[in-house]
């Protein structure tokens, strides 16, 4: 799987809308079928940070994700939103999931 996870500084005065602005855009990519998951987080620390962690099954589908049209409009309506370019570590990994923590191991409950 192509895993990725991207970084986004918002501008202030959008932050605390962010989810609202990128609603269309992540609904359409996570009706992708090659998307694992397009999960956004916002940041404890940072108010103005989002973290988006984000996996498609191999490159065809990033490709077709890249190609979409929901991405093409993402790329001409979220700029202006933000304080400066996304910062992004994209790998490959082999595997399809999540794997599991196991230092820390959660006994099994009734």
């Amino acid at each position: 799987m192509i895993f990725i996870t991207a970084k986004f500084r918002v501008r202030p005065e959008y932050a605390d809308q962010w989810p609202q602005i990128t609603a269309e855009f992540t609904a359409a990519t996570r009706e992708e079928p090659g998307c694992l998951w397009f999960d956004w987080s916002r940041s404890v620390e940072d108010p103005t940070e989002y973290v988006l962690v984000e996996a498609f099954r191999d490159d065809e589908a990033g490709a077709a994700h890249v190609r979409s049209e929901h991405f093409g409009a993402a790329r001409r309506t979220l700029p202006p939103h933000l304080a400066e370019t996304p910062r992004i570590v994209n790998t490959t990994l082999a595997q399809d999931d999540w794997s599991l923590l196991g230092e820390m191991s959660v006994a099994e409950q009734d």
